[in-house]
């Protein structure tokens, strides 16, 4: 096996990646305004917000396919800020799957190795190798036509990972697939990043696909950092008013001495922190009600305004038009 010095193979391992009061303008426009976050060594790390906020634009300076107007990229130890993107030791999953249609599943998983002079039994035993890892040993004679939009985004999580990169970069890897299929790729996603241990960035503007697959979640809103932590802490304990509303939905409940009571200072409270039918709550009306599975999403009218609870399916839960009662659940 050959490899040249300009485009050396990785080595897979997961190392930090640090972005330094990154800035991108667009002549007024500030897609990153002084960006500052680190990803740990072999954390799955996922950037979140709505269309527009710069979490793309990041992902992009971090690949090297875009240049910041300030700031600093670091790789490892490296600051690849002035790197071309093919030096830069990363591997990318885009949305659009991008696989060669001329090429079997085989070959599009082996091409990067091609590019670096690898020899041909390597690269044969390295395409079957990760082919198997993403559930797809037996297709790896199939065309991209032949296959579904959720194997033919395994092929391409298998090619960016053929080059052992030492960063991962998935940009809204599931968004183009249905909801089963995505949850399925979503997993299957995290449990080959935990086997090759590998840094890895995914950019989404799905809160639950965020919450679900990553060790910490950092929001972004209108190019600048709005909070970074874990999941829980994220979904649990917003930082700000944005984070809160965007990630997961939000009451803006009055409280006081653990009950909901008009004029009182303002709480944000997630759905299955209020209860419906409790003796002592605040009078409501079931506006909707959706059946979740698990749970049932009512919206209730209050004197305080509409309330939403999500509250454990079951019989007896009231219905449209009902008469019920609200409370704090803590």
């Amino acid at each position: 096996m050959t490899r040249t010095a300009e485009a050396p193979v990785g080595t897979g391992r997961g190392v930090a990646v640090e972005f330094r009061a990154l800035r991108r303008s667009y002549g007024a426009t500030h897609a990153l305004d002084g960006l500052d976050l680190a990803l740990r060594p072999g954390e799955l790390l996922a950037l979140l917000g709505p269309s527009g906020c710069g979490k793309t634009t990041a992902l992009r300076l971090l690949a090297g396919f875009d240049s910041p107007t300030s700031g600093q990229v670091l790789i490892g130890d490296r600051d690849v800020t002035g790197v071309p993107a093919a030096k830069r030791d990363t591997g990318m999953v885009f949305q659009a799957y991008s696989l060669f249609p001329t090429m079997t599943a085989a070959e599009n998983v082996a091409f990067g190795l091609r590019m670096r002079r690898v020899g041909a039994a390597e690269r044969t035993r390295r395409a079957a190798e990760l082919l198997e890892v993403v559930g797809l040993g037996n297709r790896a004679g199939s065309y991209p036509h032949e296959m579904s939009g959720g194997q033919q985004q395994r092929v391409a999580l298998a090619r960016a990972l053929a080059v052992s990169p030492s960063v991962l970069l998935l940009d809204e890897p599931l968004s183009a697939l249905d909801a089963r299929v995505r949850v399925q790729l979503r997993d299957e996603i995290r449990r080959v990043q935990l086997a090759e241990g590998i840094t890895t960035l995914f950019v989404t503007h799905d809160q639950a696909e965020a919450l679900a697959v990553a060790d910490r979640v950092a929001v972004l809103n209108a190019g600048k950092l709005e909070q970074v932590g874990t999941p829980q802490e994220v979904y649990g304990s917003p930082a700000t008013d944005f984070v809160a509303e965007f990630v997961g939905t939000t009451n803006h409940v009055p409280a006081a001495d653990g009950r909901i009571t008009p004029g009182a200072p303002t709480l944000q409270v997630r759905p299955e922190g209020l209860a419906v039918g409790t003796p002592d709550g605040l009078a409501a009306t079931v506006l909707t009600s959706t059946f979740l599975g698990p749970v049932t999403r009512l919206v209730l009218t209050t004197e305080v305004g509409e309330l939403v609870v999500d509250a454990t399916s079951r019989p007896g839960l009231p219905g449209i038009g009902d008469t019920t009662t609200v409370a704090l659940t803590q």
